[in-house]
């Protein structure tokens, strides 16, 4: 077994499909807990998106912003390899508007697209057609941090639809 400290490229040790469960139980399809984070973006308008529930408080595109650059985070260390550009400038938290350069249906796009590709370089670290430089632990750590970032950012997002002055 290695360590959480071994830098050695070896596969992940659970089978692919659980570590597919364990991210689809925070992005989707489907979570028994309530909304994964794609159905809690399903019913957002782009109205609602940019709405802020409260002076500096975040909105719920700029939730899905931040969190789709977590994803990519997240594949970058997994994978070894530098991420590719992102859809905004910036890290980590981003100020949207609707009137910015950045559109409801970009940021959905994204999280989407950052979710795929995270799913498929984990399903292909577990089926040994790639490798990591992260230790086993570390990635078990990795996949499920995301995971529960999905959730509390799903859980979030669903608040904010309530407390957005529609």
């Amino acid at each position: 077994m290695t360590t959480g400290t071994d830098q050695t490229s070896t596969v992940l040790a659970f089978p692919a499909a659980l570590a597919s469960r364990i991210l689809d139980e925070g992005y989707g399809p489907g979570a028994w807990h309530g909304p994964d984070l794609r159905a809690a973006l399903d019913d957002v308008s782009e109205a609602v998106a940019f709405k802020r529930p409260a002076p500096g408080r975040h909105s719920i595109a700029e939730i899905a912003l931040h969190h789709a650059y977590c994803i990519r985070s997240v594949r970058a260390q997994l994978t070894g390899v530098a991420p590719e550009p992102f859809v905004a400038e910036g890290d980590d938290w981003f100020v949207l508007e609707r009137k910015g350069k950045v559109s409801w249906a970009e940021v959905r796009q994204a999280v989407e697209d950052q979710q795929q590709a995270l799913v498929a370089a984990v399903k292909a670290i577990a089926e040994g057609r790639a490798t990591s430089p992260l230790g086993e632990a570390d990635r078990l750590n990795l996949v499920l941090g995301i995971t529960c970032h999905a959730v509390y950012h799903a859980g979030q997002v669903q608040l904010v639809k309530r407390l957005a002055p529609l």
